[in-house]
């Protein structure tokens, strides 16, 4: 989701060019197509521009029709080579740029056997081992990662709410540092806000309950965009405008007094089912991370290569909305 940087259009799935950095729409992703500055500093990598066409052509009178068509065929020789130059080809080219909508396609792949397996069969205890990292069996290991694609099997509103925000938001943040900075970033934040909140849990000796979801990796992706574009315009429930910064900090603070709470009582940092404090850890990741990567955002053609000049911008639902659930 972003505007080509040549003609303004708007492009679902836009192309990031190696050479210049910027943003292009299918029509002017070639280098040739956006008058690429990198051309003019282009070393001919692999020969490319080593055709032998010069060769071809120095037979005189007889060789004009010849020179046409090797012409014609060395164009679209070029043409292949640079496309081949700047994309990554096959199966990886798919998932380059769009990352976030594999991570949210994961998601419900995962939700879906959650499914099979909690309503289908009824084996909660096994859908509990497969995917909920639990204070009291921290050797399913493999829970470390599941539980940030899981989601509450008895609620679509806690899925959902973790969609909304990784599908607007997401693309945002990933067309700056790119998908497998995104990728790396998205997991190790969500993995670091549940075992955050299970561990502190363990050393107040809190009630022991398992956590799930993608919150904490939502939560650090608001908070990169908290730093970046603190102003953009998001609409609260689709419906209620603010700057992001605003959304973003109340609902730390909401969520730092509900932490003070439960500790008060005896809890863990959760309330009401919700796992706040892995929140307020997933926030506090994306600040810094946000805050380490301003310059790369930058150098990308506006906070992740999206024109969002002025009052306006890329307008989303705000709030995560049924975030880090506890099970």
């Amino acid at each position: 989701m972003a505007t080509c940087d040549e003609c303004g259009e708007y492009e679902n799935l836009p192309y990031q060019c190696k050479r210049c950095g910027q943003t292009f729409c299918a029509e002017h992703r070639l280098p040739e197509n956006h008058d690429c500055p990198g051309l003019a500093e282009w070393d001919d990598p692999g020969g490319v521009f080593d055709s032998g066409f010069d060769e071809s052509v120095e037979g005189g009178s007889g060789g004009g029709s010849r020179s046409g068509g090797a012409s014609a065929g060395v164009v679209d020789q070029v043409k292949r080579r640079i496309d081949h130059e700047t994309s990554t080809g096959g199966l990886i080219s798919y998932f380059r740029n769009n990352a976030t909508y594999a991570i949210l396609a994961a998601i419900w792949v995962t939700f879906a056997a959650q499914l099979i397996v909690f309503w289908g069969l009824g084996a909660r205890g096994l859908h509990d081992t497969l995917f909920v990292l639990q204070p009291d069996a921290l050797g399913n290991v493999w829970t470390v990662i599941t539980s940030v694609l899981s989601h509450s099997p008895v609620s679509l509103y806690h899925i959902i709410g973790n969609s909304v925000v990784i599908l607007f938001f997401g693309p945002l943040v990933e067309r700056a540092v790119g998908s497998k900075k995104f990728v790396a970033f998205f997991f190790a934040s969500g993995i670091v806000a549940g075992l955050g909140h299970v561990l502190f849990a363990i050393a107040t000796n809190a009630p022991l309950a398992g956590i799930l979801g993608a919150s904490g990796a939502g939560f650090a992706i608001l908070g990169v965009l908290t730093v970046w574009r603190p102003n953009m315009q998001v609409l609260l429930f689709f419906v209620v405008p603010m700057k992001i910064k605003y959304l973003t900090w109340g609902i730390a603070l909401i969520s730092a007094v509900l932490v003070v709470q439960s500790l008060q009582a005896g809890g863990g940092g959760a309330a009401g089912g919700i796992a706040h404090l892995a929140h307020l850890i997933g926030f506090a990741i994306g600040l810094a991370f946000g805050k380490r990567n301003e310059g790369l955002a930058r150098s990308a053609g506006g906070m992740g290569g999206v024109s969002m000049g002025g009052a306006r911008g890329p307008r989303g639902p705000g709030g995560p909305g049924g975030p880090g659930g506890r099970f």
